[in-house]
């Protein structure tokens, strides 16, 4: 029994030709920004990937078909506020393709099926990761495991800001996969272009990225990189200006008995959202242009080193 696949044309040429791929989540446009900014974003990242000189591929499912690389019309479904999209990780991804429907990928999700469909490198915003009391609440998202398992490089700004960051740090050194942060030391976060850890290793270039990659490839070690990439200095929220309004917006949150699971990590953007007046969507697209041109330039590499043998 074969996957329902789609694949669009202008992937199915690059792959025709060697050019380079970068695959894009899908929860960016239905659940994580307002319409119609939503959908302007996402054209704007699919528009920087190639102005770098890769070809994007948004994934969602559509239908009930896993779907590489989205018409501008289904970016326009993707992305209706009355449209009724899942929101698709490890878990619920084969249900919903089972049950025909309709669903918008996030990380883990979207690793699966851009391996699926022969795409090494993928950009996204943030990583999800340990959330902050998961000593109790045993909270920590399927991206983690999923890095750990599925060969993809996943070009981000860091772990989001609302969570854990150094459980979040030490569960993947647990599962084994590689953390670099391109261009500094510190692990970035998020919204700030540091956190308070230091990066398990360092990148300077994206050559040393791809060579990496090809390199754990060839002694047949499973999972996937993270690349950690800090948010342009010029958009960023500085760490002492998002400290107390993250500690303000997790306060809110747990003042509310009813909100959990699922819903807390929502609550918690919008919350910020409305204390940074706005500012925290600002840095959130610059960073997602930021990820979407270094990833291109590392699929770019990776083309490069497998035409040298």
């Amino acid at each position: 029994m074969t996957v329902p696949l789609d694949i669009h044309p202008e992937v199915v040429e690059a792959f025709a030709t060697a050019k380079p791929v970068v695959a894009l989540e899908s929860t960016i446009i239905s659940h994580g920004m307002p319409h119609p900014m939503n959908i302007e974003t996402a054209r704007k990242v699919e528009d920087t990937v190639r102005e770098t000189g890769a070809i994007p591929a948004t994934i969602a499912v559509l239908k009930g078909r896993a779907t590489i690389g989205l018409s501008d019309a289904n970016l326009a479904r993707l992305g209706d506020p009355d449209a009724q999209i899942q929101k698709l990780s490890r878990t619920n991804l084969a249900a919903c393709l089972a049950d025909q429907a309709d669903g918008a990928t996030t990380v883990a999700a979207t690793m699966i099926l851009a391996h699926l469909a022969g795409i090494r490198v993928f950009a996204t915003g943030g990583i999800g990761g340990v959330h902050r009391g998961a000593e109790q609440s045993f909270d920590i998202s399927a991206d983690l495991r999923e890095l750990s398992q599925t060969p993809v490089c996943v070009v981000c700004a860091g772990a989001k800001a609302i969570l854990d960051i150094p459980k979040t740090l030490e569960v993947l050194e647990t599962l084994g996969v590689p953390v670099v942060t391109f261009g500094q030391t510190d692990f970035p976060a998020f919204w700030s272009q540091k956190s308070t850890e230091r990066s398990p290793a360092t990148a300077n270039t994206t050559q040393q990225i791809a060579q990496s990659i090809h390199m754990c490839a060839r002694l047949g070690l499973t999972g996937g990189h993270l690349i950690a990439n800090p948010i342009p200095p010029e958009d960023e929220i500085p760490g002492h200006v998002m400290t107390p309004i993250i500690a303000q917006a997790i306060k809110d949150a747990e003042s509310d008995p009813g909100l959990e699971g699922p819903a807390v990590t929502p609550f918690l953007l919008q919350r910020i959202f409305e204390l940074t007046e706005g500012r925290s969507l600002t840095s959130n697209i610059s960073l997602v242009l930021n990820n979407a041109r270094l990833a291109a330039k590392i699929a770019k590499d990776l083309i490069d080193l497998d035409g040298k043998g």
